[in-house]
């Protein structure tokens, strides 16, 4: 079982908080994006728990960490853009993976035509990359600054997510005689008050018509090659580490901590 955890830091300096995540929930695979504090002491702090041996390699996307506890050639670099990296990772022998770690643009600064056209450029490189490695078993996770049901997540020339997993078995959907291949996007699951945990990943409240306070920014997609190694149920978004709540006296994300809700999930291989 390998353990992932991606977090949008916010720029906090609770180097605290982030150590008691990876230890609580044992992670194996540490996904930062906003962070602002240095490699070194990420590293000195994680590698300070028995047994520990995290490593990362810096040769990356500036938007994006990565720590995991698996050497660099298990987890080497193939692709890095101003917005993305994306690794070769082989937990084990018999296990070989795409993994796509993303922080896209905000809607602070595209609007959201702008977004989708980005994504269908971002799927693109994910199908050139796939080719080059010669398999379909990737998974994409990261803050996508999107919600599940915008239509840069559900188009077909984008990351065509779709909330059912018979759904993505089927591999790839054709639209005017060119074939599109599926991503499966659980998150759909974790939408509002329904979900074991809190309703979205990410608060924003606006004065205007049309709001949606809770949005779920921070997502994991996976090609239907990983769903045998994938249960909805190791899917979580995590608001407390042991007995510290990341959510304030309201209820929605601490901003003293960061604005974001760190996402958590597991694979078995």
């Amino acid at each position: 079982m390998v353990t992932f955890l991606f977090w949008n830091m916010r720029q906090t300096k609770r180097l605290d908080i982030l150590s008691s995540l990876v230890r609580e929930f044992d992670i194996d695979v540490l996904m930062l994006a906003e962070n602002k504090l240095s490699v070194a002491d990420v590293l000195c702090e994680l590698n300070m728990s028995k047994n520990a041996d995290f490593h990362c390699n810096t040769e990356t996307c500036e938007r994006i960490d990565i720590f995991s506890k698996f050497a660099q050639a298990q987890i080497a670099p193939q692709f890095h853009s101003n917005h993305l990296t994306i690794r070769h990772l082989k937990p084990s022998t018999t296990c070989d993976l795409l993994l796509v770690v993303a922080h896209l643009p905000s809607k602070l600064r595209q609007s959201s035509e702008s977004q989708a056209f980005e994504i269908t450029e971002i799927a693109r490189d994910i199908i050139r990359m796939e080719e080059k490695i010669g398999h379909k078993r990737t998974v994409l996770v990261g803050d996508l600054n999107m919600n599940p049901f915008e239509t840069g997540l559900v188009t077909a020339s984008g990351f065509n997510a779709t909330m059912a997993r018979k759904i993505a078995e089927k591999q790839k959907r054709t639209v005017n005689t060119r074939s599109f291949p599926f991503f499966y996007n659980p998150m759909w699951s974790l939408l509002g008050d329904a979900s074991d945990g809190p309703p979205g990943s990410y608060y924003y409240s606006q004065s205007e018509h049309v709001t949606y306070f809770w949005h779920t920014f921070d997502q994991v997609l996976l090609r239907p090659d990983v769903l045998p190694m994938f249960q909805n149920d190791t899917l979580k978004i995590i608001d407390r580490v042991g007995e510290l709540s990341l959510l304030n006296n309201n209820g929605i994300p601490d901003k003293n901590i960061s604005d974001h809700l760190p996402i958590l999930f597991q694979l078995t291989c």
